[in-house]
């Protein structure tokens, strides 16, 4: 069966709009209740977030929400649990990002397995490193149909945007500037030419681009980038001030 990732991109070149926000924020049991949410509004594509004590790429938005996560109980384990079912009625590409370290810990073999069976699509671990992900997880994540895929900055290299470019499949997360997350209101022009530079490397993988898109301006530059944009602090924050998912996403469409 051909990944939901790909799909996507085949059938919608531009304005994808896909959401992150972290599993057992704010609530413990709220995870697919904010999937179904974001499905049901029109979301093409949602990345959960597996809450970790130390998100180093994250900013406070994210952090935050990552701690109460944890205190709220969150773990590797009950996510899985808690995702079971969640193909009954959501169709949209789903993905899990997260830090290497809880991956580690849970099995990289099982977490693919644990993927597939309830209907993940994907993965990003910014923290791990591509060497790696070519020689030991690649193999595992093509067996079970998992798209393992890989963030560049505007320090990262044409060499490495190649290979990278080169060895893996789904979509390349255009990571807007080398700084933590966090909403911005507009893309300066040193970000723009990053955008053009990569627009003008003729990638063979589609591109989202993702970090400080947090209303129309930042939006819509990176639509005209790349297929679409990937927004996380400006979501989480709508979550949290009030609690309802459909409440959040109504609010953040009203500012695309």
């Amino acid at each position: 069966m051909e990944n939901r990732i790909n799909q996507l991109f085949e059938t919608k070149k531009t304005n994808i709009l896909s959401i992150y926000f972290c599993a057992g924020y704010p609530e413990a049991d709220n995870t697919v209740d904010v999937i179904r949410t974001l499905a049901k509004n029109g979301v093409d594509m949602i990345e959960i977030g597996i809450p970790f004590s130390d998100p180093m790429a994250d900013g406070v938005v994210i952090q935050n929400a990552a701690t109460r996560a944890l205190r709220n109980g969150m773990s590797l384990k009950k996510l899985f649990h808690q995702l079971e079912h969640v193909r009954r009625d959501v169709r949209i590409p789903l993905l899990l990002m997260g830090y290497l370290n809880p991956v580690m810990q849970y099995g990289f073999e099982n977490f693919c397995r644990s993927c597939r069976s309830c209907g993940i699509d994907g993965c990003i671990l910014p923290d791990l490193p591509f060497d790696d992900y070519l020689h030991d997880f690649k193999p595992v994540a093509e067996k079970y149909n998992v798209k393992a895929i890989m963030l560049i900055t505007p320090e990262t290299s044409d060499e490495r945007i190649r290979l990278i470019d080169g060895h893996t499949d789904g979509f390349i997360y255009m990571v807007s500037s080398a700084a933590t997350t966090g909403a911005q209101t507009s893309f300066d022009e040193r970000k723009q030419a990053y955008f053009r530079r990569i627009g003008a490397m003729s990638l063979h993988n589609p591109r989202m681009v993702g970090f400080g898109i947090s209303n129309r301006e930042t939006f819509r530059a990176a639509c005209n980038e790349a297929s679409g944009a990937i927004i996380g602090s400006k979501f989480v924050t709508l979550l949290g001030e009030y609690k309802s998912a459909e409440t959040a996403i109504k609010k953040l469409l009203e500012i695309l």
